[in-house]
């Protein structure tokens, strides 16, 4: 990933680019990070903070501990970043890239709260209605796309 990489938040408030690769991918599967991000893990990769910037909205920020503050989009709760505040990197939460995929974790933290049965998740058979139910989903979907935007949310939405 050597060009500039964007994301942002659910609903658009909050949009950002990064202007060099990613570094340290990883997921944390520590209780903090869960309780953060709302799920049982919360996958991070670190950047230069000059390399950074937000180009939408402003970020809220929680302190969740001493010497780290996450950040957030106020209007729509998504996790965004992780910030050790007096380091000249910050994490960025891989969901909340444009394309979540081109950034592959390379490794692991917090083994000590990971999910007893995380590796047995591949053998989950998807929902016999997930077709229809996506389906219903799409005519109302108010999901910021994933790209950067002029404008959002769009001026003819009703």
């Amino acid at each position: 990933m050597n060009a500039a990489t964007t994301g942002g938040c659910q609903c658009g408030a909050v949009r950002y680019r990064i202007a060099q690769a990613l570094e340290n991918a990883h997921i944390c599967h520590c209780r903090m990070c869960q309780k953060a991000s709302g799920n049982y893990f919360l996958p991070l990769a670190r950047t230069a903070k000059a390399k950074f910037a937000v180009t939408r909205g402003e970020v809220g920020w929680f302190q969740s501990s001493d010497i780290v503050r996450r950040g957030f989009c106020r209007d729509c709760g998504t996790p965004l970043l992780f910030d050790v505040v007096d380091r000249d990197t910050i994490n960025v939460v891989l969901g909340s890239l444009d394309e979540p995929a081109s950034v592959k974790p390379e490794f692991q933290c917090g083994p000590a709260a990971k999910m007893p049965w995380f590796g047995e998740l591949d053998a989950v058979e998807p929902s016999a209605d997930e077709t229809s139910w996506y389906a219903a989903i799409a005519p109302s979907n108010h999901q910021h796309p994933d790209h950067d935007t002029e404008q959002w949310p769009p001026e003819n939405r009703s």
